[in-house]
């Protein structure tokens, strides 16, 4: 738990307003929020790595396979 909230909040420094910013897809753990990868700094992209999250270039936005889960 406490390596997501880590994420989470590294994440926030880059996030707008959003009402919706995650989302969970079968064992993905979308974070949305208008993040652009441009603006996270190169340190912040190696914690968030190290973190369990990587950059999905089909749906622009931070993703971890650690912390998704939905049942049906």
């Amino acid at each position: 738990m406490e390596d997501l909230i880590k994420a989470l909040q590294i994440l926030a420094k880059y996030a707008n307003k959003d009402e919706n910013p995650t989302h969970c897809l079968h064992h993905e753990f979308l974070v949305y929020c208008g993040i652009k990868l441009k603006k996270v700094s190169e340190q912040d992209r190696e914690e968030l790595e190290k973190l369990s999250f990587f950059w999905n270039k089909a749906d622009n936005c931070f993703v971890s396979f650690r912390f998704g889960f939905c049942k049906n």
